[in-house]
Parts: C-alpha cells; structure tokens; sequence
C-alpha cells in the first residue's frame, strides 16, 4: 500500500477554470496518459476526471517529490504556472490515499455530496485505464474495494436521500423559468452532461431544441437517444445568425471560451431576456454577457455554492460515512495483503508441476517402469492430490495468518 499515491486537483484547492487544465479530450486521453506514464516511470496510472475534480492514482514506488509533480503539472501547464499549480496540489499517500479515494467514491469529499454517479465515474475511468494497459492488478483491486464501499455507505447511511448532482441542482434552477408549455432550447454540446440534463428537461414535455456539437454524429446519437425534436448544427456555424430560442444550455469539453459577448450579440441582436444554464469546465459562456445583456446566467461556481449549503446540513450523516469508511480500509488492507501474497505465490504451482514432471520423467523413471497400470494409476492420484493440498495448504496459512493480524 506504500506504493499509492494520488494525484488530486480539485474544488477545495483550485477553482473550475484551473481544474480545467487538466481535463483531457476524448480524442487524445490515452496518448496523454500513455506519455505521462512513461515521463513519470510509474508502474501503474488510473485517470478520474469529473466536473470538479481530475486526479492521477498512482502505483510506483517512486517518492511523489517537488520534481515528480513538476513532470506531472507540466505535461499540462505552461512553465511559467508549473509552480503556482505544484504548490497548491493535494498528494495523498497510503492509507491517506486510500481514504481519500473511498471517500471520492462514497461522495463524501465530492462538490455534491450523496451524488451516486462518482461510482460510474469511477469504475469506467478504471475500466478505460485498464483497457489500455495503463494500470493493473493493484489499483484493480483498490478499485474494487473503492466501489465496495461506496455501495456500502449508500446503502446503510442516509447520504443519498437527497441526492443532488450539479445537473438536479442546475435543473432545478432553470425549472423556475420553465412553464409546462414546450420551450425552444440552444444546445450547445452533445456529452454526457448535456445527456443527464436534457432528460431532465424533456420529461413529459416535447421542447424543441437546436443543438451545436463538433461532432454532428454524436449529437444526432444524443437525439436519436432521447428522441428529441431537434435541429443539428455544427459547432463552427454557433453565432453565424440570429435565433429564435428561450433558453441556451451549455456544456462542452473546450478549455476556450465558446459562446462570447460577439456571438451572444449575433444570435440575440434584440436583447430578449435570456437564461443561460452554463455547466462547462472551464465555462463555454464569457461572464461579462451577465453583466452587458439581458441575460440571467447559472453557471458551476453558483451551484457549487448551494452544494456547500448541502455538505453542511448532511455533517451528522458523514461522521456515519466515515466510520463506514475506516472499517472498508481495514477490509482492503486484508485484501491487498491477500492479493500480493497470491502475486508471490503465482510461481509455485508451475514449479511443483515441474518437480512432479521430474519425478516422473527422471528421478523414479525406473522404478515406475517396474509397476503395473493400477499401481500407476494410484501414484497419479497419490501425486494430484499431494499437488493440490502443497498449493492450497500454504495459502490457506498465509491468508489465516494476516485475518489474524488484520484483527489485532
């Protein structure tokens, strides 16, 4: 477990705009983490990203120092930041580490506490890693431990309840400014956020939207997906015209500005008063339309406040959660103890094969020459299960052994 180290850049230490930077397109992630695996010379590498927090979970024995998260922050920060960002990064060690990932998991550390999305987040970032080659058996097994014990708070504490995502959150904000009439709705983005928040909002009512994606494919799949009433756009044509909308939704995985003052300008040349739902990491939306326009903009920072409200009032529930938590680690400790003994012990059945094959072969080759097929028969049957209990036997000890000492 002293090889584990995570890597977090998150809400509590940096704002959105910063977390950004190291958020990775879909196109180019693996590259990206295939490289810095190698500038980094770790064994293993897990990537979690979020829309508050990214984090490197780490498997090597190396020591996570100044010039480790110097590599690390500057395969995606401009030199001159390097040290602004180095300074301010939370690095968790061991069981530190292992705490801090049950709790991400568990929603305890999340911008929203009770969310049970982290899970998925969490399992298909690993599922992606391992996929290619980026980590293995250890993190695997932290990772199935992770999801363990998140299951396990949501299923024996209260923090779910009232599970409230960013996307709950930012709907139930813009839900004040939708009648039960179909509304005319700009799309701008086609990815998992934009997915959850447009069920939310086509429930039961047939808006009509206008949707601007990169990928015209993707969003055609969105709309296929939710059997949307829907016009299609390529990005590049958002700002070319004006529309005729009620409310503009965004969320995209650009690190610029997508929807700026000229383009707002173009699109609402009459200034209509508008409600602009911006839930990008960085913000697709320039601030300053807020402040020229007509224009009442929900963006992450606003809700990260009223998730904060949320983290207060569930403090009581938590200290369960984290009881909860402090048992699951002494769980995974066991687990992991159990595991790297099975990693050293992996060798041993292929040598005893090979002492049976020289026993046989070799050794006794004219003795068994001398015995009849009954006689060989017995000796096989004498041999397998000596073979299995010299295999089953000292793991059954080693696993005895550290229960023992788990319990101590």
């Amino acid at each position: 477990m002293n090889s584990l180290h995570i890597i977090a850049f998150t809400h509590r230490d940096f704002n959105f705009d910063e977390i950004g930077h190291f958020h990775l397109e879909d196109s180019s992630r693996i590259n990206s983490l295939n490289k810095l695996k190698s500038d980094l010379n770790v064994d293993e590498l897990m990537y979690l990203s979020t829309c508050n927090r990214v984090e490197f979970i780490v498997n090597s024995n190396l020591k996570i120092d100044t010039k480790f998260l110097e590599i690390l922050v500057g395969n995606f920060i401009s030199s001159e930041k390097i040290k602004y960002f180095v300074n301010k990064t939370a690095v968790f060690s061991g069981k530190k580490a292992v705490h801090h990932l049950f709790s991400v998991a568990s929603s305890i550390d999340s911008l929203v506490v009770g969310e049970r999305e982290i899970i998925t987040q969490v399992r298909k970032a690993f599922e992606e890693c391992k996929d290619h080659k980026l980590c293995g058996d250890f993190i695997r097994v932290l990772v199935q431990m992770t999801i363990s014990t998140a299951k396990k708070v949501y299923t024996e504490s209260e923090i779910a309840t009232r599970p409230v995502s960013i996307v709950s959150l930012a709907f139930l904000e813009l839900k004040k400014y939708i009648s039960k009439k179909p509304k005319k709705i700009v799309v701008i983005g086609a990815g998992k956020t934009i997915t959850s928040m447009l069920k939310f909002i086509n429930k039961n009512i047939n808006h009509q939207f206008i949707i601007f994606n990169r990928s015209t494919e993707k969003a055609e799949n969105l709309v296929n997906q939710l059997n949307l009433n829907a016009q299609i756009f390529p990005l590049s044509e958002m700002g070319n015209q004006k529309l005729d909308y009620d409310f503009i939704i965004t969320c995209t995985g650009s690190k610029e500005i997508i929807l700026n003052t000229d383009k707002f300008q173009k699109i609402n040349p009459e200034n209509k008063k508008n409600i602009i739902v911006d839930l990008a990491v960085p913000n697709d939306c320039d601030n300053k339309i807020e402040s020229l326009y007509n224009v009442k903009l929900i963006n992450v920072d606003q809700l990260k406040v009223r998730a904060e409200e949320n983290l207060k009032a569930r403090s009581e529930e938590i200290k369960r959660c984290l009881e909860i938590i402090d048992k699951q680690i002494i769980q995974y400790y066991l687990a992991e103890k159990e595991r790297t003994l099975e990693r050293a012990l992996s060798a041993v059945p292929q040598s005893i094969k090979g002492i049976r094959k020289k026993a046989f072969k070799e050794v006794f080759v004219k003795e068994l020459g001398t015995l009849d097929p009954q006689a060989i028969n017995i000796v096989n049957s004498l041999v397998d299960y000596m073979e299995k209990k010299y295999i089953s036997v000292p793991m059954k000890m080693a696993k005895d052994i550290l229960l023992k000492e788990s319990t101590k």
